[in-house]
């Protein structure tokens, strides 16, 4: 069933293209570029990692076709180890003096809350400004006091534990005052009941501003759809300790039986801790993969506008699945399958996406070929070319 009250859901009387997305990688081709990038991560001691990045960004953007036609990444790796050079600096000095006293923590939190907005912002741009479709550069049109809208909150909700490290005592043998604890627990609180809204300004911030030639996205997402995921999924991580003592009870309850059979109390113990682990554990790893789904297929399905849209459909059943098979393949080969991995996960995430277009892509080239300044996009000529993720 096609999701409702999408944003750029198209009149009636109007006519869509859909514009399918394929993943071309293979695990074999990537398992190459991942060994040899970890190779030379090694030997340059990290040194090398815009290299390592622009080769995998590289090629996981080529092979993925969106309408038959592949994406491309312009990222310069001598652009971008200044903007890491930079990056590790900042936390090289907010370690030291997160260590040296909890004073020079909390100065080192606020220069690192009043910098990070502007950096997250540089990395979207930058990102976005170097990859490209079809010869047309993407943009990122979020402004500055936009991102410090989005990003600084989160860090004003974490403040309170930095400020209440003022009155944690650095010896060990000394005692905090009786309140802090308290405390602490109450700001816990709090950003646990803030998160689902933080999420949701920082993916609000991002999805509002992609751009491609005229059309800039918007996101129709509801704060109250992350909170009701976040509900979802601290129900099933709640089920999780219930479903342990249902077992380890019922179990415990056939114990009698079970030690006729056995005669040993201590192989019947080692029986009943077993079954409640596995169970315990395929609980918890289905977690992630419900979460990927379900934010995943909320996030996209709402990012469009009039004239293009997004729609993921993203089951949780191959992903769970997915996930199991990863885990067991990563586990039997030492690690080394991750590179198989991460391309299965790619194909498996962005198969599960579709765009929808009432224009006609040609015509987005045209209008973009006719303002080359515009499709080259800004973000490429930032200065430092930071990269901290998105």
């Amino acid at each position: 069933m096609e999701p409702t009250d999408s944003p750029g859901d198209a009149a009636p009387d109007l006519t869509y293209r859909t514009l399918a997305v394929r993943f071309t990688g293979a695990g074999s081709e990537y398992f190459r570029i991942w060994i040899v990038n970890l190779l030379l991560l090694i030997v340059t001691f990290g040194i090398y990692w815009p290299w390592a990045k622009v080769r995998r960004m590289r090629y996981f953007m080529h092979n993925t076709l969106v309408d038959g036609d592949p994406l491309d990444f312009h990222g310069d790796p001598k652009q971008m180890l200044k903007g890491w050079a930079l990056v590790g600096v900042l936390f090289a000095m907010y370690n030291v003096a997160s260590s040296a006293s909890a004073l020079a923590n909390l100065v080192a939190f606020a220069a690192l809350g009043a910098l990070w907005p502007a950096l997250w912002r540089s990395s979207l741009r930058f990102r976005l400004g170097n990859t490209s479709w079809r010869g047309l550069r993407f943009r990122f049109s979020g402004s500055v006091a936009d991102a410090y809208r989005g990003l600084l909150p989160s860090y004003l909700a974490a403040l309170p534990l930095v400020v209440l490290g003022l009155w944690v005592p650095e010896e060990a043998d000394a005692v905090a005052p009786d309140w802090v604890g308290g405390a602490f627990a109450g700001a816990m609180l709090v950003i646990v009941a803030l998160a689902p809204w933080l999420f949701w300004r920082m993916k609000a911030y991002q999805h509002r501003n992609y751009v491609l030639a005229h059309l800039q996205t918007d996101f129709r997402a509801p704060v109250r759809a992350f909170y009701g995921l976040a509900a979802k999924q601290f129900g099933l991580m709640l089920l999780l300790p219930v479903v342990l003592v249902g077992l380890v009870w019922g179990l415990s309850a056939a114990q009698g039986e079970m030690i006729e059979m056995w005669e040993d109390l201590s192989v019947t113990q080692w029986i009943i801790g077993l079954v409640a682990l596995f169970a315990f554990m395929a609980l918890f790893v289905g977690l992630g993969p419900w979460w990927t789904t379900r934010i995943q297929n909320l996030v996209w399905t709402k990012t469009g506008n009039d004239q293009m849209r997004f729609i993921s459909q993203l089951r949780f059943r191959d992903m769970l699945w997915l996930s199991l098979k990863n885990g067991v393949l990563m586990i039997l080969t030492l690690g080394l399958y991750w590179p198989c991995a991460a391309v299965a996960v790619a194909r498996r995430r962005l198969e599960a996406v579709q765009i929808r277009c009432v224009v006609d892509p040609d015509t987005l080239v045209a209008q973009a070929q006719e303002k080359p300044g515009e499709a080259a996009g800004d973000a490429a000529g930032d200065f430092f070319g930071i990269d901290v993720g998105l």
